[in-house]
């Protein structure tokens, strides 16, 4: 790490988390911490004065003569571990969240930095969808933020770029056994819908690019996964029709939480936890995105739709803990996933889960409140315009309930106090046959196999539909209103 300017008294420090909602302190892979400044010869290298466990004070003594020069932090850490959430360098490649790895100075944290990737093996390449610097390998941003919301791949991967709604796509792909006609087609359809869906891309012109990583193996373990970041994202699975389906749901994260973003989120603190009630919102509608995208491109079938969200409602009806516990205290408790108890069925629901069961139900109850005029779709949009594309942050879920009652024009108190603040029970099938569907319960099947596979729920189809739920229920699986 070179350090331009150095005050008298530099901090530097390694964040103790990122991506994941959880503290990991990643300053216990680190070890031999160095600093040494100047072209003169100052002696041997200073061992920086530890703080805490995340920050060193760096007090290299710089004569009057040699302000202008750079003080040089290095130190070693060591990642092996596969997955979107981790970094990995080992003799196949090396995947690198850069959070995790480059210290960063808190105060100056807002200059424009850049990072270089020196002696690769031979035939290794990098790709990260960050502006090129001014050598190979060398990479710029404007801030630490913006570089470390870039993850890295390196090594000799495939690779495959698509134009599509004004938006240039990159495709890396380090694989085995996967298709790229059927990866490509489905990368199509998902950005072509949530793009026009959105109203155009989010990212800045003029370079409106993304990046799409993949890590896709049937037999190694890749880690499975995916991690949204704003101009790209990463993903592990098994399977391309699985990578897809990831996709979709990443993909729609350029949007929401990535730009449409709660101010319980902004700025970013590496330091400690971040609490926020909206995870149910960025995350769980972000999966109702995900379901969407894919049935309205036809990469599912609508029996596919109505099997999966039948299965969250069986994983969400599985688990005592909804009756306590709310959708918003999820959000808040998501600094609590790591520890294998907090995930038990009598301890916590997710907020992935509930959330994305509360937006189709929202969506709905948005749809009969406006005789199908109105959507949520059209909630998004708000948001995007009135948010995203004017640098402001929501405020957890008020926000989101004042742009619904905006949309609808109409009180929706009663729904978020119910199941969003609340634990009341949903009561699916008022929701459901406003789209003429009904929920169906297989009383032979245990509650164990809901919550291993969300059955024994399932969706269907009522016979004889009123004209106003076909249209709802069109408009459902279509994305369309009246």
């Amino acid at each position: 790490m070179w350090i331009p300017k150095p005050a008298a008294e530099t901090f530097v420090a390694l964040p103790a988390w990122n991506a994941l909602y959880q503290i990991r302190d990643f300053s216990h892979r680190l070890r031999d911490i160095k600093a040494t400044c100047c072209a003169v010869d100052l002696g041997p290298p200073t061992k920086p004065y530890e703080v805490n466990k995340d920050t060193w004070l760096i007090n290299v003594p710089v004569p009057a003569s040699h302000r202008e020069e750079e003080v040089m932090v290095s130190y070693s850490i060591e990642w092996d571990d596969p997955g979107p959430f981790n970094s990995q360098l080992n003799e196949h490649h090396a995947f690198v969240n850069l959070a995790e790895i480059l210290m960063y100075i808190p105060d100056r944290r807002s200059e424009d930095t850049s990072v270089q990737f020196t002696d690769l093996p031979v035939a290794w390449r990098t790709a990260v969808e960050l502006a090129s610097g001014r050598t190979d390998n060398t990479y710029v941003a404007s801030n630490y933020d913006t570089l470390v919301d870039a993850p890295v791949e390196a090594g000799k991967f495939d690779e495959f770029e698509f134009d599509n709604g004004g938006t240039h796509f990159r495709v890396v792909v380090d694989g085995y056994n996967w298709n790229r006609r059927f990866l490509e087609e489905g990368l199509r359809r998902i950005t072509g819908y949530e793009l026009q869906m959105m109203g155009g891309p989010p990212f800045d012109p003029p370079l409106r690019e993304y990046t799409f990583i993949f890590h896709i193996d049937p037999v190694v373990d890749i880690g499975a996964g995916g991690m949204e970041h704003a101009n790209s994202d990463a993903i592990a699975m098994r399977s391309v029709d699985s990578a897809v389906q990831v996709a979709a749901h990443e993909f729609f994260h350029a949007w929401n939480v990535k730009r449409i973003r709660p101010r319980s989120l902004e700025p970013v603190d590496y330091t400690k936890e971040q609490y926020t009630r909206a995870l149910w919102f960025a995350e769980g509608v972000t999966s109702t995105y995900g379901a969407y995208a894919l049935a309205r491109t036809g990469l599912w079938s609508k029996s596919q739709f109505y099997a999966d969200l039948a299965s969250q409602i069986g994983m969400l009806q599985s688990r005592p803990a909804r009756k306590w516990q709310s959708v918003e205290e999820s959000s808040l408790d998501a600094w609590f996933e790591k520890y294998d108890g907090y995930n038990d069925p009598d301890r916590s629901i997710s907020y992935y889960n509930k959330g994305q069961i509360v937006g189709v139900m929202l969506d709905l109850a948005i749809r009969d409140a406006t005789d199908n005029h109105k959507s949520l779709d059209d909630v998004m949009r708000r948001m995007n315009a009135e948010y995203a594309r004017q640098g402001k942050f929501y405020d957890d879920s008020d926000g989101i309930r004042a742009a619904v009652e905006e949309v609808a024009d109409r009180s929706f108190e009663d729904f978020f106090r119910r199941y969003v603040s609340g634990t009341d029970e949903i009561p699916y099938d008022d929701f459901l046959s406003k789209a003429g569907l009904e929920l169906k319960i297989d009383a032979s099947r245990s509650a164990y196999s809901a919550a291993r596979a969300g059955l024994p729920y399932s969706i269907s189809e009522i016979s004889n539909p009123t004209d106003r739920q076909r249209r709802i229920r069109e408009g459902l699986l279509h994305g369309t209103t009246d």
